[in-house]
């Protein structure tokens, strides 16, 4: 197999892990004000993930990594192209650790909605944002002869572009209540139960959309065949969800993330930044890949250190594995009173 048709592979495994992983991580954020009745049902929402959020993050980094390796002119031009949008993400997944760190470092309940507020904010943006920009990439940027984005921010906020953001925010979302539902216990889980199934019904409806919408301009069928699974195990994550079958369900969500971006890679192929005035400027596997040199180096330390990671992660998860309930979360001190002086 060719080693730049492999990395092209392995740039889509990467980002696959991370919106599995983290797309969770993004759903348990969003659902903050919709499932936090109080501040002990929001504490155990956070510490739902509190052991693994930021190791679900490092997959983004090390695919970041590999695609600055493996395409360097892939990783200039989209790094260039989509400035505004990467740095907002950045911007939002900072504040979203700091405030998941400084919620509990005061007992006030001002400071706490100041950073659940931030939590919310931070975990919404990047999954909107994320559809959004591989959305555009798929459809394809404006690109010169030297493969840079010559268009502006507002030219990816297309209509394509804002129904993928919406599709992965709605997927993060239910994604996150899945597991809330299966990670809780008592009547926050229930809830979570019921979010999830008004959540995935509006995911159903928004995801075939925009999948039928990508089939229609960039057909392939090997992308028909894998959004038409992604399509069957959202429907029976849903269907799981009716049942009370929490895993089932939770595992199907994961498929489903899965097969829909790995079938936005299928589109791509064998394009990486598919040029939309000229097809000729377009970024390829071919001209955008390192050397087979840097392929190869990289190739025998992948194979070495990915299989480490991979149990390592594996292992993490199945440490944290129970469910998070209330008798878990110890009593909070209430603020001190300050004694008022009267003269």
């Amino acid at each position: 197999m060719d080693l730049a048709v492999l990395w092209f592979g392995i740039v889509a495994f990467f980002f696959v892990g991370y919106f599995v992983l983290d797309g969770f991580d993004f759903g348990v954020g969003m659902a903050l004000p919709f499932l936090g009745r109080d501040d002990v049902d929001r504490r155990v929402m956070i510490n739902t993930i509190g052991p693994v959020w930021d190791l679900n993050e490092t997959w983004v980094i090390v695919g970041g990594a590999a695609l600055f390796a493996a395409f360097p002119e892939w990783y200039a031009t989209l790094f260039s192209g989509f400035y505004l949008a990467l740095l907002l993400i950045l911007l939002a997944l900072i504040v979203r650790g700091v405030s998941f760190e400084y919620r509990h470092q005061r007992a006030g309940a001002r400071w706490k909605r100041w950073f659940d507020g931030m939590i919310v904010v931070g975990s919404a943006l990047p999954a909107f944002l994320w559809g959004v920009a591989f959305a555009n990439i798929v459809q394809g940027v404006a690109l010169d002869a030297h493969h840079d984005y010559t268009g502006t921010f507002f030219d990816l906020l297309n209509g394509y572009a804002l129904l993928g953001g919406l599709t992965t925010l709605l997927l993060f979302f239910t994604h996150g209540a899945v597991f809330l539902s299966l990670k809780t216990d008592g009547d926050l889980r229930r809830r979570a139960r019921r979010l999830a199934t008004v959540s995935g019904a509006l995911a159903v409806v928004v995801a075939a959309t925009f999948l039928g919408w990508t089939a229609v301009t960039h057909f392939s069928p090997v992308f028909l065949a894998l959004a038409l699974f992604a399509a069957i195990a959202l429907v029976a994550s849903w269907i799981a969800n009716l049942r009370g079958a929490e895993g089932w369900s939770f595992g199907f969500m994961a498929a489903t993330i899965a097969l829909a971006v790995v079938s936005l890679f299928a589109a791509l192929f064998p394009d990486v930044m598919p040029s939309s005035p000229n097809p000729q400027n377009s970024l390829t596997i071919a001209n955008a890949s390192s050397s087979a040199t840097t392929l190869s180096i990289m190739t025998w330390v992948a194979a070495i250190f990915l299989p480490l990671i991979l149990v390592y992660q594996a292992w993490t998860y199945w440490i944290f594995r129970k469910r998070v309930t209330h008798d878990h979360i110890p009593q909070e001190p209430a603020e001190p009173v300050v004694p008022t002086v009267t003269v």
